[in-house]
């Protein structure tokens, strides 16, 4: 198991986190990356995702948990979120995804509901539409809600800014995560095998 002795502060941040994705350039390994890896993760990256891995953790012998629950707007379903959701399940992540799993006449909010009980983590695919959901209080509104009272959430940055972000919601702008514009929505998606993976 390797261990993280020491992190570097990341530059313009006072309350510990970055102020994007990734913080500072240089590298090193989190505890949970697994021998042989290729994956490359900022200090600020396994500072900010600890407490999701230890959350990953704790909930290891709960049967029936999906890795991840995959938050996002319904008009991403197809396009961004497909991706991601397609991406982890190449890496052999199990996805609580709206698309294949809300049955047909099945209540949404009990799916969700449900499937937010049911997963280790949970993801937010951050886009331009999904600000725009989080300004109108919708469904996605009520996820995220669900995600910030427990340490269960990584933002996905995509398409967007985390200055666009903090404008529309503070506390999920707080939290640090991942961004497209700084890694392959595929490296990300190797990130988040590895946080998820026990």
């Amino acid at each position: 198991m390797n261990e993280v002795l020491s992190y570097s502060s990341p530059s313009g941040s006072s309350n510990g986190y970055s102020s994007g994705g990734g913080g500072s350039s240089s590298s090193t390994r989190p505890r949970w990356s697994r021998a042989g890896s290729s994956v490359i993760y900022t200090p600020a990256e396994v500072r900010t995702h600890t407490p999701a891995r230890e959350n990953v953790e704790r909930r290891a012998s709960v049967p029936d948990l999906r890795d991840v629950f995959l938050c996002h707007a319904w008009d991403d379903r197809k396009d961004a979120a497909k991706e991601l959701h397609d991406q982890l399940e190449m890496n052999g992540v199990s996805v609580w995804f709206s698309e294949k799993d809300v049955l047909l006449g099945a209540t949404l909010l009990r799916e969700i509901d449900e499937g937010l009980a049911k997963s280790r983590v949970g993801i937010v695919l951050v886009t331009p539409a999904l600000l725009k959901r989080l300004a109108g209080e919708g469904i996605a509104d009520k996820e995220l809600s669900a995600l910030l009272a427990r340490d269960l959430l990584v933002p996905i940055v995509h398409n967007t800014t985390y200055e666009d972000l903090r404008e529309v919601s503070p506390l999920l702008g707080s939290r640090s995560g991942l961004s497209t514009a700084e890694d392959s929505m595929a490296n990300i998606a190797s990130k988040l095998a590895e946080l998820v993976t026990i």
